[in-house]
């Protein structure tokens, strides 16, 4: 199974699943846009075979690009894995601090963000589609974990997964300014006159929100993969009925 890992040592796991023909669906992890759920089923035990861990380990949301953020308890591990019936309900970012537990978040063209604190033994993943971005979910996010939880910014790691890229999103006016009224997107933006499109780079107005909440830059990892234009990534731009990539981050004790 092709697997992108960006830390996988005795602390912990992270990293997201790629588009791989040798398995069902092209390794597609989403139960919610698939042909079969068993295929997608067998897919993710694969998956947690290869993290070393069991299936019922997993958290999964029912995404619906939202601002919503959620704190995974023992009582929520589980949901979602295996129906997407019991996934966490209109949800798009999800952290715990339980161990051992794998929190996920699916992606095709939209932003992963997977993160986490050492010193706090916090998790977490996000979801942010251009949707989710203009909604502010990872700084909502962040400032709730700054405010609420006592976390300490400054000692967060921040990975920001694969997604489409600047050159291959292009959007009109009416989302153009959505990002504008921000107030801090100009510089990720750009007019295209050959297609009359705006460009726009989710991935660095992302970073952006995560160092405004107050996460310093050095701290933050940009995966600079294109889903559209890799052969190993989902594109929802490209095929409307693609399947999805599975990020993760599982606190290991």
């Amino acid at each position: 199974m092709k697997i992108k890992f960006y830390e996988n040592n005795e602390k912990r796991v992270m990293g997201i699943t790629l588009k791989d023909s040798a398995f069902a669906e092209d390794n597609n992890m989403a139960l919610h846009v698939c042909k079969n759920e068993a295929n997608i089923i067998e897919n993710r035990q694969q998956l947690a075979s290869l993290l070393q861990t069991d299936l019922s380990r997993f958290v999964c949301a029912n995404q619906t690009h939202s601002a919503n953020f959620f704190h995974v308890e023992k009582s929520e591990i589980g949901k979602g894995t295996i129906d997407n019936s019991t996934a966490i309900s209109d949800t798009d970012a999800l952290y715990t601090y339980e161990p051992n537990v794998v929190i996920s978040s699916f992606t095709a063209d939209c932003v992963p963000v997977l993160f986490y604190n050492e010193k706090t033994k916090l998790v977490g993943a996000v979801h942010s589609g251009w949707q989710g971005t203009i909604k502010e979910i990872t700084l909502k996010l962040l400032q709730h974990l700054k405010t609420e939880e006592n976390c300490d910014l400054r000692d967060l790691k921040v990975l920001i997964g694969p997604a489409i890229s600047q050159e291959k999103f292009e959007v009109d006016a009416d989302v153009q300014e959505k990002f504008k009224a921000l107030g801090y997107a100009d510089e990720f933006m750009y007019w295209n006159e050959d297609t009359s499109k705006f460009h726009i780079d989710n991935q660095l107005t992302v970073k952006k929100q995560c160092m405004l909440a107050g996460v310093p830059e050095e701290n933050i990892t940009i995966d600079r993969m294109c889903t559209f234009m890799d052969d190993e990534g989902f594109s929802h731009r490209q095929d409307r009925g693609t399947g999805r990539h599975l990020s993760f981050v599982m606190r290991r004790e």
